[in-house]
């Protein structure tokens, strides 16, 4: 169960601080509207993809549970981001908080298991939460980063300074992937 401990990356990474430190700026990531969609992800390496595939198979053991959890740092450290959940019950391990964190994290696996083609994969996630559901798309990056505090937090050992990059790189591509539909 996450406590509010901070969890800081050895490397420059695309995003830092977990506990809404906005002093430290989020890679963004932008494309001139002459470029081709295919050019607002970032390409992963082959040892980046296999680092992210690793890791994957020990967090979907505990998918549910790592969902939650990065649910509630997302709305301790950015409380903000609650407005887009009236009608949920937000307390600590409420069964709509799993729920939700449950579904989150299923859609990180889709990405996972289509790493090849993360854009595939959560198109219609996309155009769910831009078309329909309206969801800022700054929220992506920010429970993006929640997830990565979650996952790193969990498995210490196991995330060095180079899975943490490949698993940051991978995160902020599906943030990208589901904020293509807002350009």
């Amino acid at each position: 169960m996450w406590t509010g401990a901070n969890v800081h990356s050895p490397l420059p990474l695309y995003n830092q601080g977990c506990q809404g430190d906005e002093s430290k700026p989020a890679l963004s990531i932008h494309r001139k509207e002459t470029e081709p969609a295919s050019s607002c992800t970032m390409t992963l390496t082959q040892a980046e993809k296999a680092a992210v595939v690793t890791i994957w198979a020990k967090v979907a053991t505990q998918a549910d549970a790592i969902g939650a959890e990065s649910l509630e740092r997302l709305f301790f450290s950015y409380p903000q981001t609650k407005t887009y959940f009236p009608h949920f019950d937000l307390s600590q391990g409420s069964a709509q908080l799993r729920g939700h964190g449950s579904k989150v994290m299923s859609a990180i696996g889709e990405a996972v298991k289509n790493i090849e083609d993360i854009r595939g994969a959560l198109a219609k996630l996309s155009e769910l939460h831009a078309y329909i559901l309206r969801v800022d798309p700054v929220n992506f990056k920010l429970l993006s980063h929640c997830i990565l505090c979650s996952v790193a937090a969990r498995y210490p050992s196991d995330f060095t300074p180079e899975v943490h990059a490949a698993w940051d790189k991978f995160l902020s591509s599906v943030s990208s992937v589901l904020t293509e539909k807002y350009r």
